[in-house]
């Protein structure tokens, strides 16, 4: 049950007139306990400068359309560019490598003589843009005003051009950010242009991928043409190319009517399934689908209402949800079709397929805020995740579309299953999603198939760690294993636990008590000479610098950022340490403490790690990455939990209202759930369990409007009276007014619990110190 269903405010003519008429007026601190629109407090475009990688234009939530202009910057669009290059069509929101950016269109005047829309593009300033949840607009230089918007199939445009007989829009299929393989264009009819686009690449080469497109314009062209290469030719309605320009353009005389619309619908089958999908979804004028897909953003957004907190919390609070719910992506078409990883096609029953899968990034949180606030969708990309497996043959790791990148390493997908699992998502699935996840965490797939998977699993399984084997030649595109063993054993052996607590739960003891014994691999990489984790080369000696800030075989971090993945067993880990009082000292010391308590912000920005990409030679806390995002929350584990709030608090000031608001790559909504939740005060320290660590809300009152199918009670209430960057202290908490000592909360106390409150204070209390308060050791 969501307490609200329609758009409020004015009526479709006010919304309107009021998105094409420019800004509206920013909302008070509490307007959205006021009932004002929510979709007011979102900026689409922080994030769009210092490598946040996220994109301003218009989508609906989980939508296989991303519409949004592109600049020239590799993933898309960057804040500090002054010229667009074409809106195109696909998006993900924070990646860090080049990909999508298919079907780039731009509106232009005049002959149409330069075919590379790196010289055709046109030139914008940013007084003209305006960006909301599902709407962009831009003036460009050239006169030519443009709009998008979006439903989940389509995007929709609107082009308002000056008095000329040479009004153009420029489709083209052979430039995007991907590398282009192969494409085709055709112009159908006077309204009507369609294209097939194979594209491959992301970080490296990956296998093809083929997107189909058509879009249909409100009005008839008074002329046409196609270009390949260099060559316009007027006049002609088809064009094909492999790996060079290739398009079509298409004319308008707008001397009396000014205004151009159309729309461009996708599909990753075939070119029946995008026509299939214009028909179902398209048809609207960009009024009404605006109007809609502000609605379905209101509706999402209303979910959460959290009140107090100044401007800037507020909208970057409202914006990070904002980006949490961009991806994973619709892949099915209106007939339930779609193409599976096989590269044959499938339809889906009873379920919507997605497809997008950064799991290296999403298992550690926005997979859990997911299951919390959109579990209905979340169990569909669930059973989406187990298709691949059933129709290739092996777990995604990071899948693009219809393929497999193997981007990143280690095992996401078995936390990002058991996490699923664990939340009451597989009712009915359990048995097949366990077969799955057996499979993957027990093997490694055949030397012809696609996906990497558990790359090191026979040294892993044989010795007890992955090997780091330096200058390997990979032997399929993409990350491998063996470049980062000693972060491979860490994420193997936390998917490991998890695997082991499903397995147990399920009643397969054996292989519970064999994935429990590998969970404990972790310390077949710990090197007691240093106190440190450490790369093993494949003769099991230590390997690389033995200054843990200069270690080597680590993903994207070092040895001080990796010593805390162990959310499987901290008192292992802290024991290995050296026990608490060590720990505690460590973890001070990676945090600069002392400082942070002087100064919060300044120590945020200037002692910790602060560039997106700066991920090695350094003994600090990275904010930017996903390998440190569970770490603040290790103080719940070694008596100390008020300095969870204090490292939270101080990382959340990290998050602007500004272009430059972001930390790292946004990576498919990561860093924007960690923003959210981390706020509201409930936080998954244990990825791919039912486990949430407490720390204190920034706000005094957050109602999570829940599915009644999943939490029966259909709503929870966060609260924090008083709460303020001065009285950020737990003093004691309650659970529907009984006390409650403990740090963290299962998933069953949120399906049974109506209202958790915090009482605040200036000064650290006793809440939560005793060792029984610490989240427990996953058996």
């Amino acid at each position: 049950m969501r307490w609200n269903r329609r758009l409020r405010g004015a009526g479709t003519a006010a919304v309107a007139a009021a998105l094409l008429g420019g800004a509206l007026a920013v909302p008070s601190a509490d307007a959205a306990s006021r009932g004002e629109r929510l979709t007011d407090l979102v900026n689409p475009f922080i994030g769009t400068e210092n490598e946040g990688n996220t994109y301003p234009g218009a989508a609906v939530p989980f939508g296989m359309v991303q519409l949004s202009p592109d600049t020239g910057h590799n993933t898309g669009y960057d804040h500090s560019d002054t010229h667009i290059r074409g809106f195109s069509a696909v998006h993900l929101s924070g990646v860090g490598c080049g990909l999508g950016g298919d079907l780039p269109v731009l509106p232009t005047t005049g002959d149409v003589t330069e075919t590379d829309y790196a010289k055709y593009a046109a030139e914008f300033s940013h007084d003209t843009e305006k960006a909301r949840p599902g709407y962009y607009k831009v003036g460009l230089k050239s006169g030519v005003g443009a709009e998008l918007t979006a439903t989940e199939r389509t995007g929709v445009q609107r082009y308002t051009f000056p008095a000329t007989d040479k009004a153009n829009v420029l489709i083209n299929a052979g430039q995007s950010l991907h590398k282009s393989v192969r494409t085709e264009v055709e112009i159908l009819d006077r309204r009507t242009v369609r294209t097939k686009i194979t594209g491959s690449g992301f970080c490296q080469d990956t296998k093809p991928y083929t997107l189909y497109t058509v879009t249909r314009f409100d009005r008839p062209f008074a002329s046409s043409g196609t270009w390949k290469g260099g060559t316009v030719t007027a006049g002609s309605a088809k064009s094909s190319a492999d790996g060079e320009r290739n398009g079509a353009y298409v004319r308008f005389d707008t001397a009396k009517d000014r205004t151009v619309e159309a729309t461009t619908a996708l599909s990753y089958v075939d070119a029946r399934g995008a026509a299939l999908n214009l028909r179902a979804e398209g048809g609207r004028s960009f009024d009404r689908v605006e109007h809609a897909a502000r609605a379905k953003w209101e509706d999402r957004l209303d979910d959460v209402r959290a009140q107090s907190g100044g401007e800037t919390l507020r909208r970057t609070f409202y914006s990070s949800l904002y980006r949490s719910f961009l991806a994973p992506n619709i892949g099915s078409d209106v007939d339930g079709r779609y193409t599976g990883w096989d590269q044959k096609t499938h339809r889906a029953k009873g379920f919507t397929y997605y497809q997008n899968w950064s799991l290296w990034d999403t298992y550690r949180t926005q997979a859990q805020l997911l299951a919390l606030l959109a579990p209905r969708e979340s169990r569909d990309m669930a059973l989406s995740v187990l298709r691949v497996d059933a129709e290739s043959g092996w777990l995604p790791k990071w899948g693009y579309g219809t393929v497999e990148t193997n981007i990143m390493t280690g095992d996401p997908v078995t936390p990002f299953l058991t996490n699923a699992y664990q939340q009451g998502l597989l009712k009915g699935h359990e048995e097949a999603a366990y077969r799955a996840l057996k499979k993957n965490a027990d093997g490694v797939p055949p030397a012809d198939s696609a996906p990497v998977g558990r790359e090191a699993n026979k040294e892993y399984i044989a010795e007890g760690f992955a090997p780091y084997i330096k200058g390997r030649p990979h032997a399929k595109p993409g990350d491998s294993d063996y470049d980062h063993g000693a972060s491979a054993t860490l994420e193997y052996a936390l998917s490991d636990a998890m695997l082991g607590q499903m397995a147990r739960e399920l009643g397969h003891e054996k292989d519970a008590a064999r994935y429990a014994a590998r969970a404990q691999n972790y310390r077949k990489i710990f090197d007691s000479s240093t106190g440190f984790f450490r790369a093993r080369d494949k003769a099991g000696a230590f390997t690389g610098p033995a200054d843990p800030a200069k270690s080597e075989g680590f993903h994207e971090g070092t040895s001080w950022q990796y010593q805390w993945l162990v959310p499987q067993d901290l008192p292992g880990m802290v024991d290995l340490i050296g026990g608490k009082q060590a720990t505690n000292a460590r973890l001070d010391s990676f945090f600069a403490y002392e400082q942070l308590l002087k100064d919060p912000a300044k120590t945020a920005r200037e002692v910790w790690v602060n560039g997106p990409y700066d991920y090695y030679n350094a003994d600090k806390y990275n904010p930017q990455n996903e390998p440190d995002l569970i770490a603040p929350y290790t103080y719940l584990s070694t008596g100390q939990p008020w300095k969870t709030t204090d490292v939270v608090h101080a990382a959340l000031t990290l998050f602007t209202d500004t272009p430059t608001g972001m930390t790292g790559n946004d990576d498919l909504g990561t860093m924007s759930a960690w923003n959210v939740l981390s706020s509201i005060g409930i936080f998954p320290v244990q990825p791919g369990t039912d486990t949430w660590g407490l720390s204190t809300p920034v706000f005094e009152r957050v109602d999570l409007s829940l599915d009644r199918r999943y939490y029966p009670r259909g709503r929870l209430t966060v609260k924090a009276p008083g709460t303020s960057p001065e009285r950020r202290y737990v003093q004691s908490v309650s659970a529907d007014g009984t006390d409650y000592g403990r740090t963290y909360l299962r998933t069953d106390d949120i399906r049974g619990m109506r209202e958790l409150s915090f009482a605040v204070g200036d000064r650290p209390s006793e809440w939560g110190t005793s060792p029984e308060a610490a989240p427990p050791v996953v058996r």
